[in-house]
């Protein structure tokens, strides 16, 4: 291979490994991890193949920075991939300052399964709306909650197992 195209090689090989190592990473957390296991032979192939240039080349100074530039690249390219994949579940957790009632009902018309709670803070009592969903809804869900109370307080947390309950279809404005 010519010096040039390995320098390419090596760092569009670290983009797609380490790309590849995010997915994997996510499907593993996900308890897929069978599709875990296919992805990181093929991450681990393309991984060594692209070591082995390095190190085969040790006098080439630029292969080692070709090296860690794709994988620099690669872990942007990654980021981006997961938030376009959107996989899995979140509970969000929103406590409301204003307009709870209405925001509750507009969640419910459009398809979210909302729990709601009393709890008291600082300045007296709030409504606490726990709202389960996939992960692809979230940005749809969080416009609507700020459109209808932008000093909301909502928190986020990433969902590994769900049991039991049910899910509403989302529906379209």
């Amino acid at each position: 291979m010519p010096v040039e195209a390995s320098y390419i090689y090596v760092f569009l090989a670290r983009i797609l490994d380490v790309s590849l190592s995010t997915l994997r990473i996510i499907y593993l957390t996900r308890g897929r991890s069978k599709l875990a296991a296919a992805i990181g032979f093929v991450e681990v192939m393309i991984y060594v193949t692209a070591l082995g240039l390095v190190v085969g080349n040790l006098d080439k100074p630029i292969n080692i920075v070709a090296y860690g530039l794709g994988f620099a690249a690669g872990t942007l390219v990654g980021g981006l991939i997961e938030e376009k994949i959107a996989v899995g579940y979140v509970t969000v957790q929103v406590i409301t300052v204003e307009g709870s009632e209405e925001l509750e009902q507009i969640l419910r018309d459009r398809g979210f399964g909302v729990t709601c709670l009393e709890g008291c803070g600082r300045d007296g009592p709030h409504k606490i709306l726990h709202v389960l969903m996939k992960r692809r809804h979230l940005p749809a869900f969080l416009k609507l909650v700020r459109e209808q109370d932008s000093r909301a307080f909502i928190s986020i947390i990433d969902t590994r197992k769900i049991m039991g309950g049910y899910f509403a279809r989302m529906k379209d404005k």
